[in-house]
């Protein structure tokens, strides 16, 4: 796939949705780095779901750390793996208050070195936090990366280093989000709506397909 290829998918993509963001909700980025740290194998609907009775009570690190740990779990025990979520996120609001004056950092070293806090997750904060061109790739973007062949990749930090490569400058702040939700509601795993999709003449997929009537049940 060729640039002239790309800047025109991503302009199609910023044409439908001029300013997307992620789907968690959050108003700080101490809210965002809870709400990641939750949403690991579980959707952002049952994750808002928690935050929204937590962050009322609790959405400062000396107030997550004032529950402790049997007092969070009981705003995220709807949540899979709380457990080791919750322990993950009591350590590192003690470790931002310890180490950081309770301010979440702006930069990946500092964020990976919190519990539970893999380069993913830093670059969602680092994106969506700080607007920094940083690319989070998840199963979405993996998947509609080597679909479309935007940037294949054989394993996600392959993908991620290529993306940052090879998407046009002017749209990576942008770029992370566009992906996720053309692969969360357009470009599914098993059945791609490719009928419904604004880059299907671009999209170098050769499975694709083109019709309601003819998708694969």
């Amino acid at each position: 796939m060729n640039k002239a290829k790309r800047t025109e998918i991503f302009t199609r993509l910023r044409n439908i949705n001029p300013n997307p963001t992620t789907e968690l909700e959050f108003s700080s980025p101490f809210e965002l780095l809870v709400a990641v740290a939750l949403s690991a194998q579980s959707t952002d609907v049952g994750v808002n779901k928690a935050t929204s009775k937590l962050f009322p009570v609790a959405n400062t690190p000396e107030a997550i750390l004032a529950l402790g740990e049997g007092g969070l779990k009981g705003y995220i025990k709807t949540i899979g793996l709380y457990n080791s979520k919750a322990k993950h996120i009591i350590k590192t609001c003690q470790i931002l208050i310890d180490e950081f004056d309770s301010v979440v950092p702006d930069n990946r070293e500092d964020l990976e070195s919190l519990p539970g806090v893999g380069r993913k997750t830093a670059n969602v904060i680092l994106n969506t936090a700080f607007g920094q061109p940083t690319m989070a790739v998840d199963t979405h973007i993996f998947r509609v990366s080597n679909r479309t062949k935007i940037a294949p990749g054989k394993n996600v930090l392959e993908v991620e280093k290529r993306l940052v490569r090879l998407v046009p400058k002017e749209f990576m702040v942008d770029a992370h989000h566009w992906l996720i939700l053309h692969g969360r509601y357009v470009c599914k795993a098993r059945k791609p709506m490719c009928h419904e999709c604004v880059i299907v003449d671009l999209c170098e997929f050769n499975q694709k397909v083109l019709s309601e009537q003819s998708k694969v049940k």
